[in-house]
């Protein structure tokens, strides 16, 4: 990005040492990744703010496009709506075969079922019924 060498680099660092000193230089070169960390950040957001600003205008132009077509077509291909449906003779009635079942339920057998019936208990359906006078010992 910035095309530095790696002599030009030693170079700066060289200076920075004997200008800032080895005692201060820690703290000069974390300010410096600080701002260096806020710039990139800055740009990533005006960068992403750009991206979205250009993909809504691709998609608005996308929207008219396609209205544009759609009224096109919809020129050339006008809907016309279908005709009334009649009948054509007076009164149709569906006939016997029409109404016909088409699979014969009356030919199958099917086993009874049991259902199980409440056991009704004295007193109405809120009490409980006596304990069996015969308890397992």
């Amino acid at each position: 990005m910035f095309n530095i060498d790696s002599s030009e680099f030693l170079l700066v660092a060289l200076v920075a040492l004997v200008v800032i000193g080895p005692k201060d230089l820690p703290k000069a070169m974390r300010v410096v990744g600080y701002w260096v960390g806020r710039a990139r950040a800055v740009g990533r957001q005006f960068r992403a703010g750009f991206d979205e600003m250009v993909r809504e205008a691709e998609l608005e132009e996308m929207e008219k496009k396609w209205k544009a077509e759609n009224e096109r077509i919809m020129r050339e291909h006008p809907m016309i709506p279908p005709p009334p449906s009649e009948p054509a003779s007076g009164d149709h009635t569906p006939s016997d075969a029409s109404l016909a079942p088409s699979h014969d339920h009356a030919q199958e057998e099917h086993p009874p079922v049991m259902v199980e019936q409440p056991r009704v208990v004295p007193g109405g359906p809120h009490e409980t019924p006596p304990a069996d006078s015969k308890a397992p010992s």
